[in-house]
């Protein structure tokens, strides 16, 4: 039983540390994004051939509520696949948390 309980510790350490190692990966993605941003994102049809002139990249990010900024909201929805940041179809994405 001992060594359930500390097989069990172990486990819960090393989920935590992956936890926090991915995010601060992702962090420091975005971080590197804003530095790198310097206007409007790239405009193309292919997601897949997307250049990455704006510093974003297609994360898997699909809501307006895992953005930082209108730049990076624009930049997935003109270039990322599934997302889900312009209700009324207008071409501008997350109206009422970034981009007003």
């Amino acid at each position: 039983m001992r060594n359930l309980v500390i097989l069990l510790i172990l486990a819960s350490l090393g989920w935590y540390g992956y936890v926090k190692f991915q995010d601060n990966r992702n962090r420091q993605g975005l971080i590197n994004g804003k530095a790198l941003s310097s206007g409007s994102p790239a405009k193309t049809s292919n997601w897949a051939e997307a250049p990455n002139v704006s510093g974003f990249k297609c994360d898997g990010r699909t809501m307006c509520s895992q953005m930082t900024s209108c730049t990076e909201a624009t930049f997935f929805l003109k270039n990322c696949p599934g997302t889900k940041m312009d209700g009324n179809n207008d071409g501008i994405p997350c109206e009422k948390q970034w981009c007003k």
